[in-house]
């Protein structure tokens, strides 16, 4: 198994992000920063925001671009979708029963992912439950765009913060304006919601925001099932105080353990954001993969490795909040 680029998600401050405001002549534009969605330059670029709380002008850039954002849609296994963009994921948990989104996309990445669930031969109208892992507007953006055109009878679970922050950050009208839907389901902490014939579980995993979300839920390759698991927030931003970073700590370490459960143990990672894990370079081997070899999206160890940097960040950062709260 090829060991791809697993740099976390840099601390970078998403809700001030100014998409689409990155405005270039074509005597100003450098080259963008990547054709390809590639991982190592997108994860460079974040790293460089979170350190400075600057967007680059390339990154801005880049995430304006509706062309360069757009990918194929692909079977990730048997029952499960990618249908999101370069750089934030939708998946789709499919069944002939009906189907189960992870997340929303935004602004007209929403209508791009319809045209990606239609794209691989399925209709958004058989989705039965769309779960949001948090409010921020990459993940949330979309839903009310969502409940217009899905089926009237479509449900959107959130955790009961996660609602609220949503509310928030659409009523911030940030980084360009968007609306929230009133509550439905109210997720519960280990809660387990069967719609169609997908059965998915939530886990509340505060710190990314306090109302963040993840959810573990069963994928096939063949004759064989594995437990996945998206991480509802990869890192740490709009830090508002030591517990929120305590509680990141938390949710990490929690996640962590999940991946040495005794039962149904997570042994894989569905990312909410590709360039984290490498996923754009790891998809490309399920052109060539072989019935009984490895799955290439399938690597605990690089799992952990993950979980672990993001832990070891996070305590790094502790201690700079500990400070700033004695100063």
């Amino acid at each position: 198994m090829n060991d791809f680029c697993r740099v976390p998600l840099a601390a970078a401050l998403l809700t001030q992000m100014a998409v689409g405001t990155v405005a270039q002549t074509p005597s100003e534009a450098g080259p963008p920063l990547t054709t390809r969605c590639e991982s190592a330059p997108i994860t460079a670029a974040f790293a460089k925001f979170g350190e400075t709380g600057r967007m680059p002008s390339d990154l801005g850039a880049f995430l304006a671009n509706a062309p360069l954002q757009r990918i194929e849609p692909y079977k990730a296994f048997d029952n499960v979708y990618y249908v999101g963009i370069c750089w934030v994921s939708a998946w789709l948990i499919t069944s002939p029963a009906g189907h189960i989104l992870i997340d929303t996309l935004y602004g007209e990445y929403t209508d791009r992912l319809l045209a990606n669930i239609r794209e691989v031969g399925l209709d958004p109208k058989d989705i039965k439950l769309v779960v949001v892992t948090h409010g921020h507007f990459d993940h949330a953006g979309g839903v009310t765009k969502l409940k217009s055109e899905l089926d009237p009878k479509t449900r959107f679970a959130m955790t009961r913060e996660g609602w609220r922050e949503a509310q928030e950050d659409a009523a911030a009208r940030r980084p360009f304006p968007w609306t929230m839907i009133e509550p439905d389901i109210v997720l519960a902490d280990g809660q387990r919601l069967t719609y169609g014939g997908v059965t998915i579980q939530a886990f509340e995993t505060p710190g990314h925001t306090m109302g963040t979300a993840s959810f573990a839920f069963d994928v096939r390759d063949g004759a064989r099932t594995y437990r996945a698991f998206t991480v509802g927030g990869l890192g740490l931003n709009a830090i508002r105080g030591p517990e929120q970073v305590e509680a990141f700590i938390a949710s990490v370490k929690r996640i962590r353990a999940l991946t040495e459960a005794p039962l149904q143990p997570i042994q894989l990672h569905l990312t909410t954001h590709g360039f984290s894990t490498g996923l754009t370079e790891a998809k490309e081997l399920l052109k060539t993969c072989k019935p009984g070899d490895p799955h290439p999206l399938i690597d605990l160890a690089g799992f952990r490795r993950q979980l672990d940097g993001l832990q070891a960040g996070a305590e790094k950062r502790l201690i700079i909040e500990r400070q700033k709260r004695k100063g």
